[in-house]
């Protein structure tokens, strides 16, 4: 056999070798999705640190402040709600009348973005469950969302059909 030809054959063998046994990478894009909470107010704080939470539970989206944005925070005296509007955009109301309640504002933070990421209220009464919102009490400071809540935003970004319903306003009593 001439040398070029087995140096070639040496070369597909060796590839065809990598190729077989190194595991495929799966790849995951990574939605990035910008907030404004220049309106929050005294809440800014606990939207950055509801952002930061998300962030570390989940993979397929992550939250960035900056604009344009797509949704918006806003602080107000009433309860807090949010609007999604589609997957990832719409406003959400850190109402003041909850934390004046004593309510967690993180927790709020977190559980009204859990909004905006297509999860829908789950008033189950159980701490661990942030979509359970105000129904855990305000004892309940819990502001990470449980596996399935993960499982479910992450589901969401890799194009599962969110259970949020858009255009609805999501009160949190």
């Amino acid at each position: 056999m001439p040398s070029p030809l087995r140096l070639a054959l040496s070369l597909l063998l060796t590839l065809s070798f990598l190729l077989i046994s190194s595991p495929a990478q799966a790849i995951t894009l990574v939605r990035v999705l910008r907030y404004d909470a220049s309106r929050a107010a005294e809440f800014r704080g606990a939207v950055d640190q509801a952002a930061q939470i998300w962030n570390s539970s989940v993979a397929n989206v992550r939250l960035e402040p900056g604009t344009p944005a797509h949704f918006t925070v806003r602080a107000d005296d009433g309860w807090p709600r949010a609007l999604p509007t589609s997957l990832g955009r719409g406003t959400i109301w850190m109402g003041r009348q909850a934390t004046d309640q004593g309510y967690n504002p993180v927790r709020i933070a977190a559980h009204e973005i859990g909004h905006i990421l297509g999860l829908p209220d789950r008033r189950t009464g159980r701490c661990s469950d942030l979509m359970s919102g105000s129904s855990a009490g305000v004892s309940c400071t819990n502001p990470n969302p449980n596996a399935a809540e993960r499982a479910e935003v992450d589901g969401n970004f890799a194009g599962s059909t969110p259970q949020v319903t858009f255009g609805n306003v999501y009160v949190n009593r």
